[in-house]
């Protein structure tokens, strides 16, 4: 019995809890095939012991699993004891060693994990308890807000992108140097208070206590004229949520789209992290020009042990447009599901990314495995687009680099890298004067890195929509 017949038998059912009542039977099945395998030097294998603690059994499990779907499976050490660590998340944090790719230096899996199953059924159906507010260093010392979701507390409470922060319960400490507190009072608390300084420089204090709320991930969608042209601007936050709403959400858009003729469409996927490779290629038919139907889209290809399985996607064109160009506005949080459309796009259009970084760099994926009432996520596939292009662990490299608008909202026509799209379909040019060149400030990239808490990944769990 192999792990694979979990993923092929889920795919043939439609419904979340019978998928997983079918796995859970299979990864039974698939232990008790196992047990008898003395290949493992550490023990790894005694789930039939009753002296093994239930946390053991679970750790043995997703060693097991590693050792078979991991992509970079063969370089995993026999010496390699799942018992030593403190469970399975740190399981596949810790095989992520292990996985050395011709052309690089370092490992590159940076994504492999494990979460509790009730936590990762919220994060992927988009349900949330917080406060609904993500933030981000400016530069040292300027603290916005990034973004916000509007069914949540801060979203009601009428917190905008773009909005200062200098002050957190009492605190005027706003700097890199006090990350920890940053994050704990933005992300981890369930009630704190915040001075907020507006655009127009006036000041409001509020407290947000957080609650439930449903993430919708369609921020923005709008239509711009340009000179002569119309642009269709759609900024989408994440491909993880409702599904179904989200696949409504893309019909809508691009039903709009095509009704006010645009020439040109920016999709903004600049803290685009990731999530289902479905919506990706839902998206990715939206987008796509007429002459790519039929044609392939992408490629998945699992390790040598399952070559049989790797998948093809052909693309079956959705909707009216039919683009030439399409720009992606990206930065280093843009991963996983969004490069992966990005790069399929490619064969057959001009794609013109800008923003204040190249991509985060994922174009391997992984879909959850359960393990006791954990999920894994050890990293099962590659993808590649029709050229066979998709080693991208550098990420994809921009058209044109400009700084990150976190002073203005969404769809401000002044936001740096909007405007650069703007300029662009209007001249032929990018912004080329010397106030417009781009500077990181390395003090707040750093600090960023540190409180950035976005979800990077691609989940094919091969619903069917």
């Amino acid at each position: 019995m192999e792990v694979l017949l979990i993923y092929f038998l889920i795919k043939k059912f439609t419904t979340v809890k019978t998928r997983w009542i079918i796995a859970a039977a299979c990864l039974a099945v698939f232990v008790s095939c196992r047990k008898h395998d003395t290949s493992d030097n550490n023990n790894n294998n005694n789930n039939n012991n009753p002296g093994v603690s239930a946390a053991d059994k679970i750790k043995d499990s997703a060693v097991l699993f590693s050792r078979d779907i991991y992509l970079w499976y063969s370089q995993i050490p026999a010496s390699f004891n799942g018992r030593t660590y403190a469970d399975p998340d740190a399981i596949m944090t810790a095989i992520r060693a292990y996985s050395n790719e011709p052309g690089f230096t370092q490992p590159v899996d940076r994504w492999s994990f494990g979460v509790k199953q009730a936590e990762w059924d919220n994060v992927s159906s988009g349900a949330a308890q917080d406060f609904g507010m993500n933030v981000f260093f400016k530069v040292e010392g300027d603290l916005r807000v990034r973004f916000v979701e509007r069914a949540s507390p801060a979203g009601v409470a009428g917190i905008r992108r773009g909005w200062r922060i200098t002050k957190i319960n009492n605190n005027t400490n706003i700097t890199t140097g006090n990350a920890n507190f940053i994050i704990n009072a933005v992300y981890n608390s369930t009630s704190s208070s915040f001075t907020f300084q507006k655009p127009d420089g006036s000041t409001v204090d509020l407290t947000l206590n957080g609650a439930a709320y449903q993430e919708h991930p369609v921020f923005l969608d709008s239509v711009y004229n340009a000179g002569t042209k119309k642009i269709g601007y759609l900024v989408f936050n994440s491909f993880l949520g409702d599904t179904m709403e989200i696949n409504n959400e893309f019909q809508r858009v691009f039903n709009k789209f095509a009704q006010a003729n645009v020439d040109e469409v920016a999709v903004d996927l600049r803290y685009n992290g990731g999530g289902y490779v479905s919506l990706a290629q839902k998206l990715a038919n939206y987008l796509v020009n007429a002459s790519a139907n039929g044609q392939l889209m992408m490629k998945e290809q699992f390790n040598d042990k399952y070559t049989q399985y790797n998948d093809l996607t052909n693309f079956h064109k959705l909707g009216t447009l039919n683009l030439s160009r399409i720009f992606f506005i990206v930065s280093s949080n843009t991963a996983s599901a969004s490069e992966l459309l990005i790069n399929n796009l490619k064969p057959f259009m001009n794609v013109v990314l800008v923003g204040p970084s190249k991509t985060y760099g994922k174009p391997v994926g992984f879909f959850p495995i359960p393990v006791g009432d954990w999920y894994i996520f050890p990293v099962s596939f590659r993808s590649t687009n029709k050229d066979g292009q998709g080693n991208y662990f550098d990420g994809l490299a921009l058209s044109n680099q400009v700084g990150d608008g976190l002073d203005k909202d969404w769809g401000d026509v002044n936001e740096s890298a909007f405007a650069s799209v703007i300029k662009y379909v209007t001249t032929g040019a990018f912004r080329t004067t010397a106030t417009e060149v781009y500077t990181e400030d390395q003090k707040a990239s750093a600090g960023n890195k540190v409180i950035d808490k976005t979800f990077k990944g691609m989940i094919d769990t091969k619903r069917k929509f």
